[in-house]
């Protein structure tokens, strides 16, 4: 029976957190489209978002492109299948690396700092002074930075499917070997919008996911600084794993045929 107990304890509070993450996110899409929309703030958020995580996805990206590279190449040749490394290199950047490395780049940098900004808001009660002005703090803190991450994460996915594709052919071309000119035609010859849409959306899933659970764990963050540095880890562990299971989810639903 202890046992038992155990696991009935661990499903009933995965069902409570379940539960409370689905009425915040309800509450939290509701208040995205009533007014009065705060778009200085979601300005602010977006720049915060994508602008400002320029330098790290940017780093990540290239790296992963000429890593790719040469691992591709390294397996191909073992077939005599050289030239598909271009096309395993933007597909697979465009696909999948682009979006899940950005996701969980920006889950690291933006998912716990939004967590951390409002869980210091909570716990120094500034969100009980905001509804003392008679402003919801649902409007004012948490609807910008869904929008901006819903906008932005795209962006930076493109950015980085660009950087990494380029990181691929720095290395083809002046490491491998390879005619440019016949690596950026086999880069677009094989290349479908499919490819690009469904990474694309994928970000805009990632970017929601990671302001989601951002802003979730601030908001129920208790007990002072030790309550906001727990908040601020379950904030990035919660989005990287929600980003990889989302793009299992995704993936199933636009390649399997």
């Amino acid at each position: 029976m202890t046992l038992l107990a155990a696991v009935g304890r661990i499903f009933l509070g995965f069902l409570q957190y379940a539960g409370r993450l689905t009425v915040f996110t309800g509450v939290a899409v509701a208040h995205c489209f009533r007014p009065p929309i705060y778009f200085r703030l979601i300005l602010r958020q977006m720049v915060e978002i994508g602008y400002f995580s320029l330098p790290v996805v940017g780093l990540t990206a290239i790296f992963t492109g000429m890593v790719l590279a040469l691992q591709s190449h390294t397996g191909f040749a073992r077939f005599s299948a050289e030239g598909a490394v271009a096309t395993v290199v933007v597909i697979s950047m465009t696909r999948e690396l682009g979006p899940v490395l950005a996701g969980l780049m920006v889950a690291g940098r933006i998912g716990a700092a939004m967590a951390a900004e409002i869980g210091t808001m909570r716990v120094t009660e500034q969100v009980d002074a905001l509804v003392t002005l008679s402003t919801n703090p649902f409007k004012y803190l948490v609807a910008p930075r869904l929008l901006a991450g819903l906008l932005m994460l795209p962006c930076l996915v493109v950015v980085a499917d660009i950087i990494g594709v380029f990181g691929g052919f720095l290395v083809g071309t002046y490491q491998l070997g390879y005619n440019p000119a016949t690596y950026i035609h086999s880069s677009w010859e094989y290349l479908k919008p499919i490819d690009v849409i469904s990474g694309l959306v994928k970000a805009s899933v990632f970017g929601f996911v990671i302001s989601l659970m951002g802003c979730y764990n601030g908001y129920q963050s208790r007990g002072g600084a030790q309550g906001v540095g727990q908040a601020t880890t379950n904030a990035v562990v919660s989005a990287s794993i929600m980003i990889l299971t989302t793009n299992y989810i995704l993936t199933a639903l636009f390649f399997n045929k």
